[in-house]
């Protein structure tokens, strides 16, 4: 990965590729779906949260065990929960008085091992 400080690469012309800037124009979602998009990711900048998913990609729990987990207060980790609900990235299910939480789906397994295959390649 290069460094925050290095050196972008760019043109030394002034030509506009005008075929490329339309296909690529054409293929771009909606201003909404990207601002979305980006909301969806910003969910994954904070490492907090990354290690509840990547606790729960190990196992399902409850949120007294992740608490006991990454060594944090059961408050602390029910507001990333939330957070980490209303992105669609975690589920829970009820039993009797335990609530267990989970990942979603196979997606967030794969976004997880995706960021780890690109922050790991030299």
């Amino acid at each position: 990965m290069a460094g925050p400080n290095a050196p972008i690469d760019k043109c030394d012309c002034d030509v506009i590729h005008q075929d490329i800037i339309d296909w690529v124009r054409d293929k771009m979602p909606r201003e909404e779906t990207l601002y979305d998009l980006a909301e969806f990711f910003k969910v994954f900048g904070d490492s907090t949260r990354i290690r509840i998913l990547w606790a729960l990609a190990e196992s399902e729990m409850c949120v007294c065990d992740i608490a006991n987990l990454l060594n944090m207060t059961q408050s602390a980790i029910s507001h990333q929960l939330r957070v980490l609900k209303q992105a669609a990235l975690v589920k829970s299910r009820r039993d009797g008085k335990v609530v267990y939480y989970s990942l979603d789906d196979e997606h967030v397994q794969q976004i997880i091992d995706q960021g780890m295959t690109h922050i790991n390649e030299k």
